[in-house]
């Protein structure tokens, strides 16, 4: 292979990158890699030894062991995998270490290259309390709450009382460290304050090592909106337009899109010149995402930052026409960006579903075994980031989000549309999953109209778990029919099957609907 001009002309150049991590990430990083004429290296540990990210990398590394912490989760055993593989640079794609600002700092200390922000800027932003202090001097506009500091042994009453009085009804206690919804409480009466800080705080020490909880105001009724920024080594920074990320279920995101159908050209240059404030005040450099939270009034709130890449990046790609990990390892590289702020486009409508092994039926639990059938959906404007394949194993060692099916068209309502034929389209056996659930909110008048909020799936239970099939009877029908050369949905043989027909996702609908 042979490096594009730009990283062989770079002031820091580096010829092969290893990506710390797995699955459809790793994939995706590992083909960007591949585009840019660098070398790319993999590694897995004995749970994941077939892969799929592995056949994307120009040689593989075995980090020995099981369990996450002593291999995903090791800086060291990270660091001596490349030594060992000869990498100049290491990506840590979202997730396991790429938030953590002693990896960054080990990284840069062992004589290799960080393809993400600087240690100190990770440090900080993921310090939610040294955050909104930071935002505040920034004059950016935080989410009015109150900093609470807790000795051990000591009663939280009091503190709590008097940060709740400050706030008012309904709060939310949030982990300081960390994200993902853990170590987060809504309270809506005083009486319930002292026992939910300390499910909070115990949370929160199991999730992060940090049991600090602060209080904040909750907003309901509110958006989730992300502003995209981008900013090198030479000082500039740019932000790439927002993405809606309302739809959440436990705090975990389940369809995103770009731009949002709640901003408008106005509110989206006073919310981007906000995110490039919370960059400069921390000196980032890199990919990085600033999340707000919209209010009914149109007023928006600092949330927090993410310094890495995210889950929903593609939207963002989609809908700006770039790459942005093809400008993470440019960044790396010490070069400057290649457009300014008016030179950023927004073309279209991008949406993207997150595909989860789990059973909306029962509640979302988690679902394991191995794929029987995987087919993905193809067509203009569909893109499908994935990191399984048929006999890949679905375990509770790993994340249960196993692909993104992401689309674009000329609109929002095209897009929908299209996002929920490419969901049609997608076939998955020998998992439950949630594919038809987002096919459901798809098809919901408040979706498709003005959009959600972030509480919209409050209590709401998917129409699937009111038509519940006996447990193992889909698994049974789906071995007889797949031994008879049936289709997952009509009971016709598979080479006259209509792709286009609409049926819903549960495997073998039309065999099953008899049934209870």
């Amino acid at each position: 292979m042979r490096p594009t001009a730009w990283m062989t002309n770079s002031p820091q150049p580096y010829e092969s990158v290893l990506v710390a991590n797995r699955g459809e990430i790793a994939v995706r990083i590992l083909k960007a890699v591949r585009e840019c004429g660098l070398r790319g290296i993999a590694i897995h540990n004995d749970l994941d030894r077939d892969g799929m990210h592995l056949e994307y990398a120009d040689s593989v590394d075995h980090l020995r062991g099981e369990d996450l912490s002593s291999t995903y989760l090791s800086p060291e055993a990270i660091i001596n995998s490349a030594r060992r593989t000869g990498a100049d640079a290491i990506h840590p794609g979202y997730g396991f270490l790429s938030e953590r600002a002693d990896f960054a700092k080990s990284v840069l200390e062992s004589g290799l290259v960080w393809i993400g922000p600087p240690p100190e800027a990770i440090r900080l932003m993921g310090d939610k309390i040294r955050a909104r202090e930071s935002m505040i001097k920034a004059q950016v506009p935080v989410i009015p709450g109150r900093s609470i500091s807790i000795s051990d042994g000591e009663d939280p009453l009091p503190q709590l009382a008097a940060a709740a009085a400050e706030v008012g009804y309904p709060l939310l206690l949030k982990a300081s460290a960390g994200g993902g919804g853990k170590g987060m409480r809504v309270v809506n009466e005083p009486k319930l304050l002292r026992t939910e800080y300390q499910a909070a705080s115990r949370e929160a020490t199991a999730a992060f090592g940090n049991g600090t909880v602060y209080v904040e105001s909750l907003l309901r009724g509110a958006r989730h909106i992300e502003i995209q920024i981008f900013a090198d080594s030479h000082g500039n920074v740019i932000h790439l337009n927002e993405r809606d990320c309302s739809l959440q279920r436990r705090h975990q995101k389940v369809i995103e899109e770009a731009p949002s159908p709640a901003v408008d050209p106005e509110l989206r240059e006073k919310m981007g010149d906000a995110a490039i404030q919370a960059a400069r005040a921390v000196n980032y450099e890199g990919a990085g995402t600033v999340e707000f939270l919209l209010s009914s009034q149109n007023e928006f709130y600092f949330l927090e930052m993410n310094t890495r890449l995210q889950v929903e990046h593609p939207v963002t790609e989609l809908v700006t026409g770039l790459d942005l990990v093809h400008m993470q390892l440019m960044t790396a590289a010490g070069i400057e960006l290649q457009l300014s702020q008016d030179e950023v486009s927004l073309s279209g409508h991008a949406m993207e579903a997150r595909i989860y092994a789990e059973d909306p039926s029962t509640g979302f639990l988690p679902s394991i075994g191995p794929i029987a059938r995987f087919d993905t959906p193809v067509g203009p404007g569909v893109r499908v980031d994935s990191g399984i394949r048929k006999g890949d194993e679905v375990t509770t060692s790993f994340d249960p989000m196993l692909a993104k099916i992401i689309v674009h068209a000329p609109d929002r309502n095209s897009a929908i549309q299209r996002l929920d034929h490419a969901l049609s389209e997608t076939i998955l056996h020998g998992v439950k999953s949630n594919i038809e659930f987002c096919r459901e909110i798809l098809n919901t008048e408040t979706f498709r109209g003005p959009g959600v909020t972030t509480d919209y799936l409050e209590g709401r239970p998917s129409t699937q778990s009111q038509n519940k099939t006996p447990p193992g009877l889909i698994e049974i029908i789906a071995t007889a029919a797949e031994r008879f050369g049936l289709s997952k949905s009509t009971g016709t043989p598979l080479g006259n099957q209509d792709k286009h027909s609409g049926h819903e996702h549960d495997p073998f609908t039309t065999l099953t609907k008899r049934f209870p």
